[in-house]
């Protein structure tokens, strides 16, 4: 679905993955699920583009629902993968992922499951080859999106700052849809956080930082500003100690 010109979602809101056109060439940000696969040549098709314009794929993490098609893009169409440093061994499948549902609803929960299950989330891919970036980098992809590292859901989780286009992709630094409880609007993702007191205290990263829309790992676009996002997840949150 498009988000905005030159922006497609694919996913329901349930895991997204992001498409940003520029100038005929595609950066993906983020690989969902395996399943997404499917979808990827229609959604390519719908802003004029095909496979052969995809240049990149930019994770904000490395978790199995962010990694989706990554290494099928990679080895079948030779497109890079790119990664912050601090996630590389978690996109390659050397780190597990994260232990614990924390606090959930039944249906919200069996309803992430089934959609898991339809989609190929319980076979995920490692990917064999990525490249690494760091904090402060801006990106050689379409869009030339600024990273922020943002730590806490995992270790190399970041944001993309794509400055032109007044977007940012927050990955789940934190989210507008807590698939386990079925909470809307932003709010930090304790459930699958590797660390809650940093990815708290990760959210002053965002200051300063001037963007209209802000794209999450899951939920809906929020249009109302990175600013009033992050004041409403620390609202929602709960400070370190």
């Amino acid at each position: 679905m498009e988000i905005s010109p030159g922006i497609r979602r694919i996913g329901s809101g349930l895991a997204n993955v992001y498409l940003f056109e520029e100038a005929g060439a595609v950066t993906i940000v983020d690989a969902g699920v395996p399943g997404y696969w499917r979808a990827l040549p229609v959604e390519l098709a719908a802003m004029g583009r095909s496979l052969e314009d995809v240049r990149a794929v930019v994770l904000t993490h490395a978790h199995t629902d962010h990694i989706g098609f990554a290494e099928r893009i990679r080895a079948e169409r030779g497109v890079p993968i790119r990664v912050h440093e601090l996630d590389e061994l978690r996109a390659k499948g050397q780190v597990p992922g994260p232990a614990g549902l924390g606090r959930f609803k039944l249906v919200p929960l069996l309803g992430f499951l089934l959609f898991g299950l339809r989609n190929g989330l319980l076979r995920p891919l490692p990917i064999l080859e990525v490249s690494t970036f760091g904090d402060g980098a801006t990106l050689d992809v379409p869009g030339t999106p600024r990273v922020i590292h943002v730590p806490g859901h995992t270790a190399g989780s970041a944001a993309l700052h794509f400055a032109r286009r007044d977007t940012i992709c927050v990955g789940d630094a934190f989210v507008t849809l807590n698939v386990m409880t079925g909470t809307t609007g932003p709010q930090l993702f304790p459930n699958f956080n590797s660390d809650n007191e940093q990815a708290y205290a990760s959210l002053a990263r965002f200051e300063g930082v001037d963007a209209r829309l802000v794209l999450a790992g899951h939920g809906d676009a929020w249009d109302r500003g990175l600013q009033e996002a992050v004041r409403l997840a620390r609202e929602r949150g709960t400070a370190p100690r």
